[in-house]
């Protein structure tokens, strides 16, 4: 499988998403719930493996994990899409902030701001 970058898996992923089963303004709340709903589905994995499998993982969990990881991106990319922000935006204002967050030494703590 050759890699992807953000702008081809972007615009492939849009192209599969169902933007015709609702009004435009729906999409946007779908989208977010879809996003929680995904990441939910990531946090069950862990709570069984913990739960259920002594906390070992294997590599069949490591590839449960990345489907649905997979699909936590289908929905940022929907997000982002629907607002216009491109992936490329996203990842490298998420790696801006995390420099300045170490930079200033405040990578721990809370608040979006710090």
């Amino acid at each position: 499988m050759s890699k992807l970058d953000f702008e081809t898996y972007s615009n492939k992923a849009w192209e599969m998403a169902m933007t015709s089963t609702s009004d435009d303004n729906s999409l946007l709340p779908i989208f977010v719930m879809g996003l929680c709903g995904e990441a939910g589905e990531v946090s069950e994995k862990f709570k069984k493996l913990l739960r259920d499998a002594g906390g070992n993982i294997t590599e069949e969990f490591k590839q449960e994990v990345a489907k649905e990881l997979g699909d936590v991106l289908w929905y940022i990319n929907a997000l982002s899409k629907k607002l216009d922000i491109s992936l490329e935006e996203v990842a490298q204002a998420n790696i801006e902030k995390i420099e300045s967050r170490k930079n200033r030494g405040v990578q721990h703590g809370s608040g979006d701001n710090r």
